[in-house]
């Protein structure tokens, strides 16, 4: 391939995955003048030895970071969902052929992109994200605590409140009778206990 092939590259598709980059560029006739896979930290060194021009990519793992990087160079990046670009797959889905995809896409002029992030908004995307998982895993350490009393004969009310309220009055059983029923419905301390003739008391 003849370096001047690039002169007149008009897009380019880059594939993103986590350690490579599959690119495919097409020049002003729409011949493909450039097919080459790069490492991830390969990808300024390629770029810059080429001619600006727009450079589409998917909207998947870490286009944010690409985009801006590609931005300080002078190139017009652009961030495509996939919804939009399976139209213009051909042939067997690989690397290559999504580039190829996602080049033919970015040159659409009403195709609606994603909007670029900025690292103040990753950062809180992030902190969101890491904050919802912490939730989710507490209300299921809750629900399988609740589970575990069940088994014991304890039930207590939804919620981290309730059954925070209720492990004194628990523990304070547990060193009693044993326990046939509990359930904290207006007060914590609504407990039966078996007496020794048999009957129970509260």
């Amino acid at each position: 391939m003849a370096k001047t092939d690039f002169d007149e590259l008009m897009s380019i598709g880059i594939d993103i995955g986590k350690d490579t980059f599959h690119l495919v560029g097409f020049d002003q006739d729409g011949q493909r003048v450039l097919r080459k896979q790069i490492k991830r930290l390969a990808l300024i060194a390629t770029v810059e030895k080429l001619p600006r021009c727009v450079v589409g990519m998917d909207a998947c793992l870490s286009p944010h970071f690409v985009t801006r990087t590609l931005r300080n160079m002078g190139f017009e990046p652009r961030i495509i969902p996939a919804i939009y670009v399976k139209p213009f797959n051909k042939g067997q889905k690989n690397d290559y052929n999504d580039a190829e995809a996602i080049a033919e896409a970015a040159l659409r002029p009403n195709l609606k992109a994603v909007s670029e992030k900025t690292q103040d908004q990753l950062d809180l995307q992030a902190l969101y994200r890491v904050r919802s998982r912490l939730v989710s895993r507490r209300t299921a350490t809750i629900n399988q605590i609740r589970a575990f009393l069940i088994e014991q004969g304890i039930t207590v009310r939804k919620g981290l409140r309730a059954l925070k309220n209720s492990f004194e009055t628990i523990l304070e059983v547990r060193k009693g009778a044993p326990l046939l029923f509990f359930c904290p419905l207006t007060t914590t301390r609504t407990i039966q206990r078996r007496a020794p003739d048999g009957s129970t008391t509260k």
